[in-house]
């Protein structure tokens, strides 16, 4: 990995800016944001971010949502380990979503699924169709 110079500072910046100027926020602050695996497409979850989380993961390269319940920065994994390295940073034709291609580390659903998407409809009823693959409380404590 290359040492950044003051220009890729300076570039980062600005392209922090052009993101936040282009996004557009709910009446909350917030934008919905859509986690996918970047080499497998899988989608993994769907959270919350506002203009603090965005900077932060495009400063850091890893991903920081905004906890609604909390009413604060959720850095993913913080508590769990399992974290989410940002890969690619998009975002929808009407700027209210946003598209996070992230390289998981562990499980992203706080069940212990790899992903949030577990339940579903089959042969015309619910069911669930992923199995926890890392227990809550290992997770959580």
């Amino acid at each position: 990995m290359s040492k950044k110079t003051s220009g890729d500072m300076g570039n980062a910046i600005a392209a922090t800016d052009q993101v936040l100027d282009a996004i557009t926020f709910n009446d909350d602050g917030l934008v919905a944001a859509i986690a996918q695996q970047f080499d497998t497409q899988e989608v993994l979850m769907m959270a919350w971010m506002n203009r603090d989380a965005i900077t932060e993961t495009l400063k850091t390269g890893q991903v920081c949502y905004f906890s609604r319940s909390r009413g604060k920065l959720w850095r993913k994994g913080e508590t769990s380990g399992q974290t989410q390295a940002l890969k690619d940073f998009r975002w929808d034709c009407d700027a209210d979503t946003v598209l996070l291609l992230v390289d998981q580390v562990g499980v992203a659903c706080h069940t212990g699924r790899r992903n949030c998407f577990f339940n579903a409809v089959r042969d015309g009823d619910a069911a669930v169709i992923a199995d926890v693959e890392t227990d809550p409380d290992d997770l959580y404590g």
